[in-house]
């Protein structure tokens, strides 16, 4: 084995794939004196922090679990034109996080609550920030099935642990009084610990019909509400915007 061989083993066994790939032409450089052997070090290493942080963005990504990569510069402001833009796009600088506060968007159906949530989420977890999107049902699914294992108190510590927590179509389906204990517990460990943003289509004042319990849903509330930034969107359904009514 040659020594060119052995380094890019070594390479290779540090998982240094971007200096793999870029070796031969900063190679070429340092032949034709373009650049010392200093600099071209540095150019290696430069574009393998490069790779590195790109690959961790992808990977916390894809630990988020978002049904979509939708960003805010998707979003169709010109069809919501009373959502206040730049409000919005504040969120993505994430001070929301770091002082442990909550959003809270609501709106009928198809207003786009769901995308506006992912594409925070998708600026968090590229910026390092353990991220998880779920959707009410399944988050409580996923706690009755944990309950009757026995590893309840397992996976709420599961799901405090992440700095932001997306919680997806609160209220769509109904939730009964013991599912609702449940989904108290896990907001009460996150209270004033950690961000969450709750995307909903049922005013607060009726959020007492769907957690069947006055008591609990006041106490949801109370909990989701003290640090939130509530965002009311009234327009449209994106959905049914190019829809064409026949006679």
């Amino acid at each position: 084995m040659t020594n060119y061989q052995k380094l890019m083993n070594n390479f290779e066994v540090l998982k240094l794939n971007s200096m793999i790939t870029n070796f031969k032409t900063v190679q070429d450089k340092i032949i034709e004196n373009k650049v010392s052997i200093v600099d071209s070090m540095l150019e290696l290493t430069n574009l393998q922090i490069e790779f590195s942080n790109l690959k961790r963005k992808d990977t916390m990504v894809k630990i988020g679990a978002f049904p979509h990569k939708k960003r805010l510069t998707d979003f169709d402001f010109n069809f919501q034109p009373d959502l206040n833009k730049n409000k919005l796009l504040e969120f993505e600088s994430l001070a929301f996080i770091e002082n442990k506060e909550n959003i809270v968007f609501y709106g009928n159906s198809g207003v786009g609550k769901t995308h506006l949530s992912v594409s925070i989420g998708i600026s968090a977890a590229e910026k390092g920030i353990k991220t998880y999107f779920i959707k009410c049902n399944d988050l409580i699914q996923n706690l009755k099935k944990a309950k009757l294992e026995n590893v309840l108190e397992k996976k709420l510590k599961n799901y405090s642990r992440y700095k932001l927590l997306i919680i997806d179509e609160v209220g769509y389906l109904p939730i009964d009084k013991e599912d609702s204990k449940l989904l108290f517990q896990l907001i009460d460990m996150r209270y004033e610990e950690k961000s969450t943003i709750i995307t909903t289509n049922i005013h607060f004042s009726k959020w007492n019909e769907i957690f069947r319990d006055e008591m609990l849903a006041s106490a949801i509330l109370d909990r989701i509400l003290h640090h939130a930034h509530v965002v009311s969107i009234s327009g449209n359904s994106y959905r049914l915007k190019n829809h064409v009514v026949k006679d």
